[in-house]
């Protein structure tokens, strides 16, 4: 992983922890499919409603996984009874997702809060109601079995991890969340779904995500009036001369397709990053109209400090680069992490918002601000 915004994005989503729960191949599950619980754009989950209780089946639960993990959700004859009342999550991202529901007051603990933005959340931090959970990649398995949650939301690089494994020997259900492995910005929001079907809300869940899908939606049509297409390049140096940027199958490069956008690096393969030299990221994007996502600098004083040859891009010269990593809440926790997952159409504005001021001229940017 590096440090730019496009990897630091996946990294943040999956610092912490790494799960061992049952495993059941999908094909072995033999369901109708409640109408209330169709999938649409997320490839990594399905859930199916069988007679007495609900099945929750992560397809992708880590990177190159060859196996599907399953969790009865119900009585308490299930792997977990539903509805929760008390849970851990372990990432930044599934707070807004409680919020949209109405569940933050579930939240009793959170490895590392002072990442956590949302005002809502913080609050019932300040006053006591979130135990700390541990920093960086650790996780204090002692405060977290002594509050006792109903259920731990993890991520997982890998099949196993002694910290989770020792959770669940205690009694506490771990499910593995793969959102951040989706490959398209809906993809990602409708993991608010596994949420709404954890917290009994299954029409709330289909209902805010259908909401942000239609708003996506609009902005792609919105973007489709533009008469220009400008010219974008992204990312930034990270080691010597190497330049990590989207690859043209990434969904950052999906955001910017979907804007109405000329992503440079459109025609490149693979869903992750690219890896190039700086004299070829010079050769073709020293002329981009826009620089979307430079890393990640906090302002054009920093990117000279670290290599004056910025200053060789069109878009440096013209002001024209925009970070979605200046807006943080007020313990350093950076809102575009944490929101943007679950809000992929204001993302869109926002992209849209700077590259084509016209089309949305009463829309204020959510995460995006001016480098300067």
């Amino acid at each position: 992983m590096t440090t730019s915004l496009f990897r630091a994005t996946l990294i943040l989503f999956v610092i912490l922890l790494i799960s061992s729960c049952k495993t059941d191949k999908k094909d072995t599950v033999k369901a109708n499919n409640d109408k209330s619980f169709s999938i649409e754009h997320a490839t990594g989950f399905d859930i199916v409603k069988e007679e007495n209780q609900t099945k929750l089946i992560i397809k992708t639960p880590y990177p190159n996984s060859k196996e599907t993990f399953t969790y009865t959700l119900g009585n308490e004859n299930s792997d977990i009874k539903t509805p929760i009342n008390k849970i851990v999550v372990t990432s930044t991202t599934h707070i807004p997702v409680l919020e949209l529901l109405g569940k933050e007051q579930t939240l009793i603990g959170f490895p590392h809060t002072k990442y956590i933005s949302s005002e809502k959340t913080r609050g019932l931090i300040d006053n006591g109601f979130v135990r700390e959970l541990g920093k960086e990649q650790s996780l204090n398995t002692e405060v977290l079995l002594d509050i006792q949650p109903e259920l731990v939301v993890g991520f997982s690089m890998g099949k196993t991890n002694k910290t989770f494994t020792t959770i669940e020997k205690a009694g506490i259900p771990v499910i593995i969340n793969g959102d951040w492995l989706e490959e398209t910005p809906l993809g990602r929001a409708e993991w608010i779904k596994v949420f709404g079907a954890i917290y009994n809300e299954n029409k709330k869940a289909d209902s805010i995500f259908n909401t942000i899908k239609t708003n996506y939606l609009e902005a792609i049509k919105i973007a489709e009036r533009a008469t220009n297409k400008p010219t974008i390049l992204s990312g930034a140096i990270m080691s010597k001369d190497i330049w990590n940027l989207p690859a043209g199958e990434s969904f950052v490069a999906q955001y910017l397709k979907d804007a109405n956008l000329d992503y440079l690096w459109k025609d490149s393969k693979g869903k992750g990053s690219l890896s190039l030299s700086f004299e070829s990221i010079l050769d073709k994007g020293k002329n981009a109209d826009f620089w979307i996502a430079p890393g990640y600098f906090s302002s054009k004083e920093q990117m000279l400090n670290s290599n004056n040859h910025y200053a060789e891009f069109k878009a440096f010269k013209n002001d024209k680069i925009y970070s979605p990593s200046l807006k943080k809440g007020k313990t350093g926790g950076v809102l575009y992490f944490e929101l943007a997952p679950t809000r992929p159409d204001l993302v869109l504005k926002d992209i849209i918002k700077i590259t084509h001021p016209e089309l949305l001229s009463n829309y204020e940017l959510t995460f995006f601000e001016k480098m300067e």
